[in-house]
């Protein structure tokens, strides 16, 4: 006979209250707890207080639980809400949801599944993939062969009769909610606060940046106080970083295609939980003491990066949850208000919009969505003590009847929220809808993550090389002068014009979706066959070059070039010219006009072996290499030399867009161009077609800082220049050659004139 949990029934509370309380589950002074959960369109809720009565029991045999049920008042405006006695932290708990089911409607009520609570501020157990998970009657799917044919039976489980709720009791089979202490915010040290003129973002994996660390414990390895150890700390702050801002945190879960592969979602854009940490990511000591204790490890990392001087932008994912498609899981939202929560398509029957590509989008046409999100952000603001939001595939968090709006009511409450506005608020300004593409046109205090200046750098200095050394024309110039400074035709329009500034532009070359930037010297195609999807997934616009040959040196290691037989034909021609074409990336991002951001392990050459889409790769491929030999040590040293120019000189971080003129007390026009001559530049002179060779001035401010010129050379061959003339007639230092491998200057002399070789950028200073 099947196993079931035992269930007791209660009465409902013989007193209603006269206000309905805050969403979610929260204890009270009396011993018990105010429970509010959004369901506009039941016919009556359930809190399931759940009990593990029989622990030698298997997790996901249900007469390991006992279940008490609380029927909810309600709804008031949709909200089912109760108070309930007797009620302490660390009570497990769920929601089940009673109602028409009628998927032609959109409507998918079903009792016999217990639904996590949206607000939920810690989740304990593990979800599973098969019937008991899926709302309505299903059938298994073939995944296809798992790499590890024992890891999985490359099946799992999708809806397939809709006419019929499934039946299967979901208690054991799900994560359950925990009910936490109510927290009394941040610890008392005040937020960094880095002006965004300052920043530097460093993008990182919770897991992946000190799961192979040797300077932190084995315990602490891949953990948030992993994150938070000195070993971890010393390496950001010798880099120059400011921001950390980490993949998500919030709890998800893996899509049951993967699973059936023997694979996990890495990354963790399915968000199962917009409250609660990602247990997964604490200690083994958090974990067994609890989701309090994980929320506590939380809260102690952000605490020791704020001591550093470091702020914590958290990865956001709003747009959609891990629920999937129409046939896919039934665990939360969908239980609980399909309709309300997930963007149809107006058509009868109903189906889902996707706008994300993830099978699911969340509807912020609905102010409880809207509200899910604020209160979310507001909770890791005010508790966890977070300094702001990088918020995935933005677009659809601006999405109204009519498409992307600035106007959107979620992005004004961004702009006028007490809590939120003065935070740092970073938005990936596209999804995959109609419009989808907004770059630019999110409104202040927002920042974007600008992929024209990506497409701009690797175009100029990988693409059109790749494509001159077949003798195809090479372009690029007059498009990645605008990147260097700042990105005015992108972010300058607004009421008044320019007062986003550059800044707003988040610069960058990698980030965790795409190549390394070792892979992007090393492959001109991607190698992702260990994804299990046949190479039909990852980016195939990835404007990398090989520099003639596919793949790293043989013997290379997790630190790309760093390794392996470089001394033998075609390598000893190829790597050097790699490790070049690094630095002149690196140059790029950290030297221009912007915001910049660093993907961890750039620094240290990381590959992931030619992956770049390794959102399901939680192991070496992903993991970042501190074992670094010479090469690798070389690149560090680089890219700190580089972030330390940046904080040395005001005239590297340009807070306001440049105009052309001298600005209000300055004698110098703020920005200069010069043709490899040492001449001004002119409409002429810029329209020269295949001009690969220029040279910009950014003269440093009248409080006596220094002056600042780049030089570059895109070209296959070698420029002579002449340097143009520094505002004050001082004579201009070479500080540093992408020509180097190392960021010393090899004598102390200051020429007039330069050879620049083929592919180089060179730094100049007139102090």
């Amino acid at each position: 006979m099947e196993s079931r949990p035992k269930v007791t029934p209660l009465t409902r509370p013989s007193a209603r209250r006269s206000h309905v309380p805050p969403l979610g589950v929260h204890p009270t002074p009396d011993g018990g707890v105010d429970v509010a959960v959004a369901a506009s369109h039941a016919d009556g809720v359930e809190l399931c207080l759940i009990d593990v009565v029989e622990p030698h029991r298997d997790a996901h045999d249900p007469a390991r639980y006992a279940e008490r049920r609380v029927p909810l008042d309600g709804p008031v405006y949709g909200v089912w809400h109760a108070h309930v006695p007797h009620v302490k932290p660390g009570q497990r708990y769920g929601f089940r949801v009673h109602g028409a089911w009628d998927p032609e409607a959109g409507q998918r009520h079903n009792p016999a599944k217990l639904l996590v609570d949206p607000y939920a501020r810690g989740l304990v157990g593990d979800l599973t993939y098969g019937p008991e998970t899926l709302g309505a009657v299903g059938a298994p799917r073939d995944a296809g062969a798992a790499e590890d044919p024992d890891a999985a039976d490359g099946r799992w489980w999708v809806a397939e009769r809709y006419g019929e709720a499934d039946p299967e009791d979901s208690l054991a089979f799900v994560p359950h909610s925990v009910v936490v202490p109510s927290h009394p915010g941040p610890p008392p040290l005040s937020r960094p606060r880095v002006p965004w003129a300052d920043t530097v973002v460093y993008e990182a994996h919770v897991k992946g940046l000190t799961a192979r660390l040797p300077d932190v414990p084995p315990e602490l390895r891949g953990t948030y106080a992993g994150v938070a150890h000195p070993a971890t700390v010393a390496h950001l702050t010798s880099l120059g970083v400011t921001t950390l801002e980490l993949l998500p945190i919030h709890a998800f879960a893996s899509e049951p295609r993967l699973v059936a592969q023997g694979l996990t979602n890495y990354w963790g854009y399915q968000t199962l939980g917009f409250f609660a940490p990602h247990a997964a990511y604490a200690t083994r000591a958090a974990r067994e003491a609890g989701p309090a204790a994980v929320l506590d490890e939380v809260r102690g990392m952000v605490h020791l990066l704020h001591e550093a001087g470091i702020e914590v932008l958290l990865d956001v994912v709003y747009n959609h949850t891990c629920e999937g498609g129409d046939d896919a899981l039934h665990v939360s939202w969908r239980g609980l208000d399909n309709a309300g929560y997930y963007l149809h398509d107006g058509a009868s029957p109903a189906a889902l919009a996707d706008v994300t590509g993830t099978g699911n989008s969340l509807d912020f046409r609905r102010p409880r969505v809207v509200q899910l999100a604020l209160d979310s952000l507001r909770y890791w603001a005010e508790v966890v003590g977070v300094d702001g939001f990088r918020f995935d595939l933005a677009v659809t968090l601006g999405r109204t009847h009519h498409g992307f709006s600035p106007d959107h009511p979620f992005l004004v409450a961004l702009q006028t929220d007490p809590v939120l506005n003065g935070l740092k608020l970073v938005a990936e300004p596209w999804d995959v809808g109609p419009g989808g593409w907004q770059t630019g046109n999110f409104p202040p205090p927002t920042a974007e993550w600008n992929d024209r200046f990506r497409d701009a750098v690797r175009g100029f200095w990988l693409d059109a090389p790749r494509e001159g050394s077949h003798g195809r024309p090479m372009h690029g110039l007059r498009e990645l002068t605008t990147r260097l400074a700042g990105s005015a035709d992108l972010f300058g329009h607004s009421d008044p014009p320019l007062v986003r500034g550059p800044v707003a532009s988040v610069n960058y070359v990698t980030a965790h979706d795409g190549f390394t930037l070792a892979d992007l010297v090393a492959f001109d195609h991607k190698h992702n066959e260990a994804n299990g999807e046949d190479g039909r997934d990852g980016s195939d616009h990835n404007l990398s070059w090989n520099h003639g040959v596919e793949g790293h040196a043989p013997g290379a290691d997790d630190d790309g070039e760093g390794g392996g037989d470089v001394d033998t034909e075609p390598w000893s021609a190829v790597v050097p010219l790699r490790r070049r074409s690094q630095r002149n990336l690196l140059a790029m991002l950290l030297l221009s006009a912007g915001t910049p951001m660093l993907t961890a392990g750039d620094e240290l050459g990381r590959t992931q072996r030619g992956n770049n889409n390794a959102y399901a790769q939680d192991n070496e491929i992903s993991w970042l290499s501190w074992d670094l030999d010479d090469a690798a040590r070389d690149l560090l040293d680089t890219t700190r030399f580089l972030l330390g120019l940046r904080a040395e000189h005001a005239a590297l971080r340009a807070d306001s867009f440049f105009l052309g003129t001298p600005r209000p007390g300055e004698d110098e026009t703020d920005l200069l161009w010069f043709a490899a001559d040492g001449a001004a530049m002119d409409r002429d002179t810029w329209a020269v077609a295949g001009r690969r060779a220029l040279q910009m001035l950014r003269p440093g401010p009248a409080d006596g800082d220094a002056h600042v010129l780049l030089v570059l050379n895109g070209g296959l061959d070698d420029v002579e220049v002449t340097l143009a003339p520094s505002p004050g007639g001082e004579a201009w230092e070479r500080v540093w050659s992408s020509t180097w491998d190392r960021p010393e200057p090899p004598d102390d002399e200051e020429p007039d004139g330069v050879t620049l070789e083929s592919l180089s950028v060179e730094v100049f200073l007139a102090r």
